[in-house]
């Protein structure tokens, strides 16, 4: 009698599975010039009033705004102020000074008459041409934020603009995750380096190269470990070079199918790594493996380059970003189907496509060849088309779901 076979593990049951317990891995604190697009640890507190001080807005004259509230009224200047500097006097009834962009508001003035609305009168007078009222064209103290107050929160990328009220709160360096270190490794007799001649049955370990790319977009620190051989030795010695890079998660490449030259998984079970799970029901990356060695989490993809790309975006990328402190959410959308494509077996399919926004919406052309070792429909893949297990044939016109690889155009 056969002997049944373990059912394969749902993707949404092995995400969760793989996600259980990460957290972000700690917090560092780094200069303000190299903090782009890391993950605030801690919500930020200004240390400073911006502005200041009551500031002008824009070139003109500081003036009080009663003896600017008729056309026609004559006003001495006094004196001028530039940004960076302040007035020593107060101004008083009839008399105004020039003052420039960013310069702060002298004593006894409210308002600013723009120069365009001010006409030369001779012997340091200006002649009123538009009226004023109190606070036009100031800008007061504290417009933007006041000391204390919270510019930034927790968890926010740190992009342009955060960098930037950052820095204008007087922070020279921010607290912000850790990123997680994701070893990379090769494994197969097979594979050499790109650039090598290659001998009959030999082929170029490619994978690596993409799976490092994924992985710092989400700003993780990538540590390339080279090609492991398909021996025990070569394998633990790889394992330890991995632990001894302190190595938050050690993603293998290839090895840990059902083969008898797959051996990333025994020998990493015989070096101590409790297995979570191994296999399950997507396509392509059915022989995905996921277990833990002490505080590293270790992530087996499959060996076909296609396969292990998308397990990584399916995978690879929620687990960095929980461990980055960077939310991450798999958004799916609906597209219509450009031409047919067969059913669907046992396992969920995520089928490489060229998806095009349309006024109505999104198309999807699914690529007719979806064998997992074809890198170059991977290439011109911008978006993965879902199919649930048993889908029925689909024509065109029927709406599927997609993940987008990459931002999507016309």
């Amino acid at each position: 009698m056969a002997a049944t076979r373990k059912p394969l593990l749902p993707v949404d049951e092995a995400l969760a599975r793989l996600l259980h317990g990460a957290e972000p891995l700690g917090i560092e604190t780094i200069a303000l010039e190299h903090a782009h697009n890391r993950i605030l640890a801690t919500d930020l507190f200004a240390k400073r009033t911006q502005p200041p001080f009551a500031a002008s807005a824009m070139d003109g004259y500081a003036v009080r705004a009663l003896d600017a509230a008729n056309v026609g009224t004559t006003l001495k200047v006094i004196g001028d102020v530039a940004a960076g500097y302040m007035f020593g006097g107060v101004v008083g009834a009839g008399e105004c000074v020039r003052i420039f962009t960013g310069a702060p508001l002298p004593d006894g003035t409210d308002a600013i008459l723009i120069q365009e609305d001010a006409e030369p009168a001779g012997d340091n007078h200006i002649t009123v041409t538009e009226t004023v009222t109190s606070g036009t064209y100031v800008r007061p103290a504290g417009l933007d934020f006041s000391d204390g107050d919270i510019l930034l929160s927790q968890g926010r990328v740190l992009d342009a603009g955060a960098l930037c009220l950052a820095a204008s709160g007087n922070h020279a360096s921010l607290p912000v995750y850790k990123k997680p270190r994701i070893g990379i490794l090769a494994t197969g007799d097979e594979l050499l380096a790109p650039g090598s001649t290659l001998k009959p049955g030999q082929i170029i370990a490619s994978n690596a190269y993409g799976v490092g790319a994924i992985a710092s977009e989400y700003y993780a620190e990538v540590i390339d470990l080279g090609i492991a051989r398909d021996d025990e030795k070569s394998l633990k010695n790889a394992l330890q070079n991995a632990i001894d890079s302190q190595c938050d998660v050690l993603i293998t490449l290839g090895g840990a199918s059902v083969g008898e030259h797959d051996l990333v998984r025994s020998v990493f079970i015989s070096a101590g790594m409790e297995l979570d799970f191994w296999k399950i029901a997507m396509q392509p990356g059915k022989p995905l493996m996921f277990g833990k060695l002490g505080n590293m989490r270790i992530l087996g993809l499959p060996g076909n380059p296609v396969s292990s790309l998308v397990c990584t975006h399916l995978f690879g990328v929620p687990l960095i970003c929980a461990l980055g402190g960077r939310s991450y959410n798999q958004v799916r959308q609906k597209a219509k189907l450009t031409g047919p494509i067969k059913a669907n077996g046992n396992r969920e399919q995520y089928a490489r496509a060229m998806i095009k926004r349309t006024d109505s919406g999104f198309e999807a052309s699914v690529f007719e060849n979806q064998d997992s070792s074809i890198i170059s429909f991977y290439a011109n893949a911008n978006g993965l088309v879902v199919r649930p297990i048993d889908a029925p044939a689909a024509i065109a016109g029927d709406d599927v779901e997609f993940i987008a690889l990459t931002p999507i155009g016309r």
